[in-house]
């Protein structure tokens, strides 16, 4: 009976119904495309990073601040800003273990620095990886030429974009095997490495965070970052001990005599000066064997290019995790970190990994979504407005149906009801108009040539998925917005009385 008396008074007023229609329509088909227009950002922003960069889960070193694999989400005041190593990362990869949910993981050491190639000099950002696990990892790495980088080598991969834009630059073809020559400051100065180019690559998704990455070698990764590598997977034998022992007393080293000028030694001359080799040892072997004790204790030039000694060891800055299909990151982090308390580390999804540009699109959809609301509440009041001057019109009606014995409670129905069906056909209205105009769009198939918003959007070309979620968020803020707009006519109709429908 409420029903079809709502739909009469619907057709009998359908001046300020089609008006009331047309404002909830556009505010919520503006909805619609704005959030499917975001809802396409973060997709695609997600699946470019996960499957080119950050993974689903990163664990870090918990510090003050929450980080990106390049740096601080948040400013820091400081000359600069170094990433801090995972200390209990054995630990961490052991506790791994306990998760089945993780499919795979990898690591990595993440600095920034200067690079000079060609007399051209440029900012980028370095990914000291470990290649063995890496490349398995991200899916969206292409080779384009030359080889992806090998466990235990020296050596770079830049991207495709990089390679064009030095070329432009410098005029000259980067060739594989170009060196490529690193630059960094840091509290012990600067460290300066050159390594040869091995390959050029390029992301599934372009944009320019993506483009300053390069790949490299991750001890000369270290080195740059100033992180000393402490490993135990090399111990001094005995006979390196007794000579360090026996060989120098490090009382002679401040001895003049130390210091004096002497022949070279000749291949049957002990090097011992006031002591004897140990018994049975041939000089020979004893040289050789004191070389090797120093080379390890000081690290020569030798030991220190053996780049396989450490791809394995626990300084790293990032532990990279993905997960199997279908799971869900928030439960795995909260899981992990949980688990994570005891070795001083954190777990944190790929937005935050990926820093200032997935953060952004954040920022962007509550900003929309905040002027949204603004248009909303200019709706709301102008709905309001249309709504009073329909009661006002109607006070010999309703004043009848109170003469006649309807409550407050039938009165609040059927106005309650009138708007319902109203914003139900608005929503409709709104949506239908905006799965139009999101197909339209994607039809045409703008391109996005600047690489920023290509980056934000993830992809080249604008297109806006549709999403059923969109579709019923849209949906429930039509609703909300036409019963929001009926609470003030709804009491100031209860409160007419049957006397002044008769003045009427």
């Amino acid at each position: 009976m409420i029903f079809l008396m709502a739909v009469r008074n619907i057709i009998r007023n359908k001046k300020n119904s089609i008006i009331i229609m047309l404002l909830i329509g556009v505010i919520t088909a503006m909805f619609f495309i704005g959030n499917s227009l975001f809802t396409r950002s973060n997709s695609g922003l997600r699946q470019s990073y996960v499957d080119n960069l950050t993974g689903d889960i990163i664990i870090e070193k918990k510090t003050d601040v929450t980080m990106n694999l390049f740096g601080a989400n948040t400013p820091i005041i400081e000359d600069f800003f170094s990433i801090p190593v995972l200390s209990s990362y054995n630990d961490i990869i052991q506790k791994l273990k306990d998760f089945p949910e993780i499919q795979a993981y990898t690591n990595q050491v993440s600095v920034q620095c200067y690079m000079d190639v060609f007399d051209l000099r440029s900012g980028v950002l370095l990914c000291g990886v470990d290649a063995a696990t890496y490349f398995d990892l991200f899916p969206g790495i292409k080779l384009v030429e030359g080889r992806f980088l090998n466990a235990g080598e020296y050596g770079a991969m830049i991207t495709r974009e990089r390679a064009d834009e030095i070329e432009k630059s410098s005029g000259k073809k980067l060739e594989i095997g170009t060196p490529l020559l690193f630059t960094s400051a840091g509290e012990l100065g600067f460290k300066i490495r050159e390594v040869p180019l091995v390959g050029i690559f390029s992301y599934t998704t372009k944009g320019q965070y993506l483009n300053q990455i390069i790949i490299i070698d991750v001890q000369t990764a270290r080195t740059l970052a100033e992180i000393q590598v402490a490993t135990s997977d090399v111990e001094a034998g005995d006979a390196q001990i007794s000579l360090l022992d026996n060989a120098l007393n490090i009382d002679d080293i401040f001895n003049s005599d130390f210091f004096a000028e002497e022949a070279p030694l000749n291949s049957d001359e002990s090097i011992y000066e006031n002591k004897s080799p140990p018994q049975g040892a041939p000089v020979d072997d004893i040289e050789s064997d004191l070389e090797s004790a120093l080379n390890y204790f000081f690290d020569s030039d030798e030991n220190s290019g053996r780049v396989d000694d450490f791809s394995s060891g626990g300084d790293w800055n990032f532990i990279i995790l993905k997960l199997k299909n279908g799971r869900s990151g928030g439960r795995v982090i909260k899981e992990l970190n949980k688990a994570l308390q005891a070795f001083d580390a954190v777990a944190l999804n790929w937005r935050f990994a990926a820093g200032g540009s997935a953060i952004l699109i954040l920022l962007i959809q509550a900003l929309f979504n905040a002027g949204a609301a603004l248009v909303g509440l200019a709706g709301v009041i102008a709905i309001i407005n249309i709504m009073l001057i329909a009661v006002f019109r109607r006070t010999r009606e309703i004043g009848s149906l109170r003469a006649i014995g309807a409550s407050d409670f039938y009165v609040r129905s059927l106005i309650l009801c009138e708007n319902g069906i109203i914003g139900i056909l608005a929503g409709f209205t709104g949506i239908i108009a905006g799965i139009i105009i999101l197909y339209a769009v994607n039809g045409m198939h703008i391109p996005l040539n600047n690489e920023l918003i290509a980056g934000l959007l993830g992809g080249d070309i604008l297109e806006i998925d549709f999403s059923p979620f969109t579709v019923m968020l849209s949906f429930a803020a039509a609703l909300v917005l036409s019963v929001f707009a009926s609470i003030y006519p709804i009491e100031t109709a209860v409160k007419i009385q049957p006397v002044a429908a008769m003045r009427n």
